[in-house]
C-alpha cells in the first residue's frame, strides 16, 4: 500500500492510556501506586519510562478520567473517577485520544 503511514507514537500514547484506566479498573476501589501502573504498562510496553506514565496520567487526569494524587515523597498514587470507571466499562462513547477496542458482544 502506498501513502498509508502509521504514527506509531499516537498508537504507542494512546495505547497506553487503555492500559492505564484498565489497571486503574482492576485496583477500584483504592486505586494504585505509579509503581504499580507502570509495571503493567510495560508488560505491554516493555521500554515505558516513569516519565511516560506520568505524561499520560497527567493527560487523563486534564480529561477527569482519573485522580492523580501527587504524594509528598513525589510518588503519585492514581485512581479512576466515575466517568473513566464508565469509560473502562464501555458504557459511554470513546473520544478520540485512547485506544479503547471496539467492545466485543455476547448473546
Amino acid at each position: 500500500m502506498t501513502g498509508l503511514k502509521i504514527d506509531h507514537n499516537k498508537v504507542r500514547r494512546e495505547g497506553m492510556r487503555w492500559t492505564i484506566l484498565l489497571t486503574l479498573n482492576h485496583a477500584r476501589p483504592i486505586g494504585a501506586h505509579e509503581q504499580l501502573i507502570l509495571q503493567t504498562v510495560q508488560g505491554v510496553y516493555p521500554d515505558a519510562t516513569p516519565a511516560e506514565l506520568r505524561r499520560e496520567l497527567e493527560y487523563l487526569h486534564e480529561r477527569e478520567l482519573l485522580k492523580v494524587e501527587k504524594e509528598p515523597s513525589g510518588t503519585w498514587r492514581a485512581g479512576l473517577t466515575r466517568h473513566g470507571v464508565d469509560l473502562a466499562e464501555y458504557t459511554v462513547d470513546c473520544e478520540p485520544g485512547i485506544a479503547r477496542p471496539e467492545k466485543y458482544w455476547e448473546g
